[in-house]
């Protein structure tokens, strides 16, 4: 299967795609199907459930959080009650991680080595993390090759996400279903 794991829409506040724009643009380009990670809330990609799935295609929800460390992919969460600290930015990193896994979700550090707002080398020394988004659709092939050592070197399985805010950036990067034992369980639910 063909997934893109990262995409935002309109309810990330920071593009005015529409979901339904990138469902179609996912279809047209093969894929089977997407993940809203909209900031700092699972709750913003909500309005995503009442969106009727072309068939055979499969839409699922995460969130892309600003941490201490830099952004965090979470995945396999249903509601908002991870968030025990009522704010959005600049989280630290391990209780997350901690309160993440206690309530059954996925960590996943995204753009690991962009610059900004990455975690470069805090991949090497955290622990918790279940894979790291080693394919990024926005990262330079120099940022996406650090990410696909730091994962062979740390034994993390390998995801990718298109990152896209814009139509044309849907599937710019996919993720292959078998590649992580976490996320094939995430999916079965």
């Amino acid at each position: 299967m063909k997934i893109d794991l990262h995409c935002h829409s309109k309810y990330s506040y920071d593009t005015y795609l529409e979901p339904e724009s990138v469902i179609e643009e996912a279809v047209l380009k093969g894929l089977d199907g997407v993940c809203f990670t909209e900031h700092h809330s699972i709750a913003e990609s909500l309005p995503v459930d009442r969106i009727r799935a072309p068939e055979n295609f499969y839409i699922f929800r995460g969130i892309e959080i600003s941490t201490s460390c830099g952004h965090l992919l979470i995945y396999g969460l249903k509601d908002d009650t991870w968030n025990l600290w009522s704010r959005n930015h600049y989280l630290e990193v391990e209780p997350v991680i901690r309160v993440v896994h206690q309530l059954g979700g996925i960590c996943v550090p995204a753009h690991p080595f962009r610059g900004y707002d990455s975690f470069g080398k805090a991949v090497y020394q955290l622990s918790g993390l279940d894979a790291i988004e080693t394919h990024n659709g926005l990262n330079s092939s120099c940022q996406n090759s650090k990410a696909l050592e730091a994962a062979r070197s740390l034994g993390l399985p390998s995801i990718g996400g298109s990152d896209c805010h814009t139509r044309d950036r849907v599937g710019a990067t996919r993720n292959l279903k078998t590649r992580c034992a976490a996320l094939r369980s995430w999916w079965k639910r």
